[in-house]
């Protein structure tokens, strides 16, 4: 065969092309890269094809399927102790208001798809351009800054769905706000979100917020109204004009500028509402009875069960409570009618169960309506009534009921180097000039006797009681500390008094019982959290001596006749302050009576505190009889009776006897050497003498 050459010259990239293309193996190779395509062909042909399919059947389901039934809860009830409602936790007594858009102003429409929703009259449910560029923002900012939600979108997480922060969740939101798309027009999907979201302050929908915080129908908002209005929705409670005004005020500027922004107003339209005053309204919740009462109750749902206002003012929640309506009645006509002489003065009463701390009757002021303020919770000296817990601290350190100082005025030494001295002196001048037992200083509410016994003791220890019993722990080792100066609450005094009545437990203040939603089914349950911070031994010989108090001598005597049993109780005053706080073993009751502007009491105004406090302390023995204390056996404690002039175990012959609580082990052995038995031996006589010289 005769081989061909090639010069060189003639091997060009067109005659090498021709020399590949026309060799033998070019079909086979053109043939292996086209089955090489099919095969990578067909999985992304499937793969389409199965999407469009997808896509197909989504579109034909949300255009063609029914919306699933919305679930706008009704408002949460809070119900009394035998189950009747006492309020709707709806916005300032104003039920929900549904308008229509003709009665909602353009202004307001305009605002709240501005700040909103730009785009809402552009997409079908789902902007994904704002989905991309509020990831990117937040992606960018590290947190989350911006909110991709169309307002279709929360439409339907208002109607349908919950608030969980899930995946599955957020994708059911999209395929619901298409779906809503598909069945509604714009205006109706408008519509229908102007009314269902919520605007703060228990207010959902448009027309209840124009109520609740303007006082007017929707129709009636000024330009100024509307913005302000529409800011609500991204933070009902952080730019809440009532309680948030500054930062409400810099929201309705921004909802001015996005208005601006998407041509819906003029510029000179914005700066005009902007320096418009606006004036709001308050209102008291839809209450029946206790406004007080389930203003307290609804601050501990979101405190101590952690219930948002959303679940609060739009979960359909049943709310529970111990509170006996008929006693608060009773609470708030006595209070109305011993303060009806004095006016602007104030009072403040709580009634607890001491064994679980179940609030059963709660007032924080004469009138709810004129003033809402809550004095049940403010913080005001404690004068006397303080001095409970300095007694329980000596006898938890050692002193025995026995123990005696004089009582008369004294200087008690400050500082060594400077010679500075703290002198104490007893209300109106009031001495004994003799030795007092801590008896009998309890019932006359001795100031001497008091400090003597918190420097003894040791004033870190009185403040260490006083925080274990539940009172704030901001008080100083001052002399003064006995005398009650650092500010406590109503409510803590009834809490720490309640660890007397109780045998030493510190019970949880509790306003809510137990939450459960609208098929009753328990979400909540009030923790059962008792803690031993007091033997028992302890709170039995306060109660005992706290008893003294309403006896001839007492402070309390004067109202003693108005109780049907007996009470364990402490007066207290101060020169802005007066107080009485006291038990049964079933209720302890606290009470508070002064100014709001720490205007000094006057005489009579100064007593005013202990007929409260008698009046309503019978209405719940009426209502919860306790039959009396437990005996001293019960206790732990053993009654010894001691004479008076000598602190000393008293004889047939001593003209008076003090009869006084000891724990076992504590009375006093040695027997009055001024007043021996008749028949005593003269040794035992010098005996006893000779004990008594050193404490025996």
């Amino acid at each position: 065969m005769r081989k061909w050459k090639l010069h060189p010259l003639l091997l060009t990239p067109a005659t090498l092309f021709r020399i590949t293309v026309e060799s033998p193996r070019a079909p086979r190779a053109r043939e292996a890269r086209r089955m090489l395509r099919v095969f990578h062909a067909k999985p992304l042909i499937l793969i389409g094809s199965s999407l469009c399919s997808f896509l197909l059947c989504t579109l034909g389901y949300l255009k063609y399927a029914p919306l699933p039934k919305g679930i706008i809860m009704d408002p949460s009830r809070i119900l009394a102790s035998d189950g009747k409602g006492l309020a709707d936790l709806v916005s300032a007594g104003v039920t929900r208001q549904v308008v229509t858009l003709a009665d909602i102003p353009l202004s307001l429409q305009e605002a709240t798809v501005a700040i909103e929703d730009r785009q809402f009259y552009a997409h079908h449910g789902v902007n994904l351009k704002g989905i991309t560029r509020a990831l990117l923002a937040n992606v960018g900012a590290g947190h989350v800054v911006q909110g991709g939600s169309t307002i279709t979108q929360q439409l339907a997480k208002n109607l349908f769905l919950t608030s969980d922060r899930t995946l599955s969740r957020k994708m059911r939101e999209l395929l619901l706000a298409m779906q809503l798309e598909w069945h509604y027009t714009k205006s109706q999907i408008l519509s229908d979100y102007l009314n269902v979201i919520y605007y703060g302050e228990g207010a959902t929908g448009i027309g209840t917020a124009s109520l609740s915080y303007f006082g007017k129908p929707v129709s009636h908002l000024t330009l100024a109204e509307s913005a302000m209005l529409a800011g609500l929705p991204k933070g009902p409670s952080l730019y809440d004009p009532l309680t948030h005004p500054k930062a409400a005020k810099e929201r309705q500027t921004t909802v001015l500028s996005a208005m601006v922004h998407a041509g819906f107003i003029t510029t000179a339209a914005a700066r005009a509402a902007e320096r418009q005053p606006l004036t709001y309204i308050r209102r008291s919740a839809a209450q029946t009875d206790a406004p007080y009462f389930v203003d307290a109750a609804t601050r501990d749902l979101k405190q101590q069960f952690h219930l948002t206002s959303d679940d609060l003012y739009r979960g359909g929640l049943m709310i529970h409570t111990p509170l006996d309506v008929t006693l608060a009645h009773h609470v708030d006509q006595i209070i109305k009618a011993k303060l009806r002489p004095f006016p602007g003065l104030q009072a403040a009463v709580v009634v607890m169960d001491p064994q679980n701390g179940d609030i059963l009757a709660y007032s924080g002021g004469r009138d709810y309506r004129t003033s809402p303020y809550d004095r049940a919770q403010a913080m005001r000296q404690p004068g006397s009534t303080f001095k409970a817990m300095v007694y329980a601290a000596a006898l938890d350190g050692g002193k025995t009921p026995a123990t005696r100082y004089k009582s008369a005025p004294t200087a008690f030494s400050l500082s060594r180097a400077s010679g500075s001295a703290y002198l104490v002196h007893n209300f109106a001048d009031d001495y004994a000039y003799h030795n007092l037992d801590m008896q009998q200083a309890i019932a006359r509410s001795d100031n001497v006797y008091a400090v003597h016994t918190a420097i003894d003791t040791g004033l870190l220890h009185v403040i260490q009681t006083a925080r274990a019993l539940g009172l704030p722990d901001d008080m100083k080792p001052y002399p003064s500390l006995a005398l009650g100066v650092f500010p406590v609450s109503t409510l803590q005094m009834a809490r720490a008094y309640a660890a007397f009545a109780n045998g030493g437990l510190l019970v949880h203040p509790h306003f809510v019982s137990r939450v459960t939603d609208s098929q009753g089914h328990v979400l909540r349950r009030a923790p059962d959290d008792r803690l031993q911070v007091l033997r028992p031994s302890i709170a039995a010989q306060m109660t005992q001596m706290l008893t003294h108090v309403m006896k001839p001598g007492g402070t309390g005597y004067r109202v003693s006749n108005i109780l049907t049993e007996p009470v364990a109780a402490k007066t207290g005053t101060t020169d802005t302050d007066a107080w009485m706080v006291g038990y049964t073993p079933r209720a302890v009751c606290a009470v508070w009576v002064g100014y709001d502007q720490m205007r000094p009491l006057s005489s009579l105004a100064s007593h005013v505190a202990a007929p409260i406090f008698a009046n309503v302390m019978e209405q719940t023995i009426l209502k919860y009889p306790s039959g009396g204390f437990e005996t001293t056996t019960a206790t732990g404690i053993e009654n010894v009776a001691i004479d008076p002039e000598t602190g000393q175990r008293a004889t047939s012959m001593c003209p008076d006897r003090d009869v006084l609580p000891f724990r076992a082990g504590t009375a006093p052995t040695v027997s009055c050497v001024a007043h021996p038995e008749k028949n005593a031996p003269v040794w035992e006589r010098a005996w006893n003498a000779v004990r008594s010289l050193f404490g025996g």
